[in-house]
């Protein structure tokens, strides 16, 4: 018996036509910023990123695909996703997203407030903390706070200290030199056991640093992440996916407990996922792909393993940053990188000043 047209294509609806993904109905209103992405407006599932045992997954980037509006402003090219922007400005192409759509998986509650032009978000966990965030009229993050059920507040990023230098983003640096033993600075996950996969993620800067940076800079700067260590994995997602499968998912166990390890240490540690993918395929589709893999990797950190999801921080760099340098299919390059970036950005809470 032939299957009826959506279920053989998950997010079609009969006769082909694309069904709006969960993301497009899930949005506060958009602010006058084409390149921002509103905060969500209610709790999402986690079965957008986790596929249920014994089933393949269905999210796919043929539907987000079909969703894509492309806008100008200035310079910039603007590809909006329902839950995403892709920024093409002379030779750099980048993507934006909300992390609040990844703490509200599975959240009590989602609240989006005004306060002259900033946006507070505040997510409710199943434990009963708040996750706050605060974001300015361009939809770029000033704060995030962690308000625990006894009422106690931890500042996890504050992007204030810029100042009016906030707004640079990009910047002009030399990588570091690397004086370290290369299976220290880049650690291969699969063959590591949890005290090597700790040792990476608790190291510090391979280079001292003469200043702090905000999230952004660190995100969007590659030679300053370089002063990191990273621990590399390989994950096989299906082809145009970025949902994750439980065997996948379980191979995170011993990532999961180096990073609860390290918070419990130091409350206030952030730590960013990278996603990778090779270079088969179209720049904006593995842009895409690699910035939504990044995040179903946390989602499946915090809900499997109980990992705080507001001290991780996601990324997609799509086929930027190739760890074999070849144009063809490549396992290696398809991968999620894990580096701590609480020196870059808080040298205060790690003791470097």
């Amino acid at each position: 018996m032939t299957p009826p047209a959506a279920a053989r294509h998950p997010g079609m609806a009969p006769g082909g036509t694309p069904q709006p993904s969960a993301a497009a109905t899930r949005r506060a209103p958009p602010t006058g910023n084409p390149a921002a992405v509103p905060p969500p407006a209610q709790a999402i599932s986690k079965g957008e990123f986790l596929a249920p045992k014994g089933r393949a997954p269905t999210a796919g980037i043929n539907q987000i695909r079909a969703e894509r509006h492309e806008v100008r402003q200035g310079n910039q090219i603007i590809i909006r996703e329902p839950d995403r922007t892709i920024v093409q400005e002379g030779n750099r192409t980048f993507i934006r997203h909300n992390e609040d759509d990844r703490f509200a998986v599975g959240a009590r509650n989602v609240n989006v407030a005004h306060r002259g032009d900033e946006t507070i978000t505040t997510v409710v966990r199943p434990d009963g903390a708040q996750i706050i965030d605060y974001s300015d009229a361009d939809g770029h993050l000033l704060r995030r706070i962690r308000r625990g059920p006894d009422g106690r507040e931890i500042v996890l990023i504050d992007n204030s200290f810029a100042g009016p230098q906030y707004a640079t983003v990009f910047l002009d640096l030399p990588p570091p030199v690397i004086r370290i033993p290369r299976d220290q600075y880049v650690v291969d996950a699969d063959g590591a056991d949890e005290g090597q996969i700790y040792n990476v993620l608790v190291a510090p800067p391979v280079e001292r640093l003469d200043r702090r940076y905000t999230l952004e800079q660190v995100r969007y700067n590659e030679p300053l992440r370089a002063f990191m260590p990273r621990l590399d994995l390989e994950i096989n997602f299906d082809t145009g996916s970025w949902q994750l499968t439980p065997d996948q998912v379980d191979r995170l166990s011993l990532i999961a407990q180096a990073l609860n390890r390290a918070i419990q240490r130091n409350p206030r540690e952030v730590f960013l996922v990278e996603g990778y993918t090779d270079a088969v395929g179209s720049d904006i589709d593995n842009l895409s792909l690699s910035d939504r893999r990044a995040e179903a990797v946390a989602v499946a950190l915090t809900e499997q393993f109980q990992v705080p999801p507001e001290n991780l921080a996601t990324q997609g760099y799509g086929k930027q940053f190739l760890k074999v340098q070849t144009n063809g299919p490549e396992r290696a390059n398809r991968r999620v990188a894990i580096r701590r970036i609480t020196p870059l950005i808080d040298p205060e809470a790690v003791g470097l000043r």
